[in-house]
């Protein structure tokens, strides 16, 4: 298995995860509510599932690869800017910038494979 396959499953093993967590723990609901987002946290977590679930379908498609990673890159980088925002530790931050590096990561690789002409990951 290639690190490519390798980050795609972790993040989007991560994601889905993370979804299932904010709806089975009140405390990831109260980290919305703590951003000031928590009008727009169900759809933040929808853009996680549907971006994780896209990593997977990546997988065989290119072209979902790149808008899956690229979608779940800016929203982790919109993250990281919110954890700025409310002044978290550097420590608390990295989850959310860790996440963005990977998805960005995978975002390149998928150009790499789009410039390249293989049709899947």
């Amino acid at each position: 298995m290639s690190l490519l396959h390798l980050l795609i499953y972790f993040s989007s093993l991560s994601f889905l995860g993370y979804a299932v967590s904010y709806f089975k723990s009140p405390h990831m609901k109260n980290e919305f509510k703590r951003f000031g987002l928590e009008r727009v946290a169900t759809f933040t977590i929808i853009l996680e599932i549907i971006g994780a679930l896209g990593l997977l379908v990546g997988l065989i498609s290119n072209p979902i690869l790149l808008i899956a990673s690229g979608g779940l890159a800016a929203l982790m980088f919109l993250g990281v800017l919110v954890r700025i925002k409310v002044k978290d530790s550097f420590l608390v931050s990295l989850p959310a910038a860790f996440f963005m590096v990977v998805n960005a990561y995978i975002f390149y690789q998928a150009i790499q494979i789009a410039q390249s002409g293989i049709e899947a990951a």
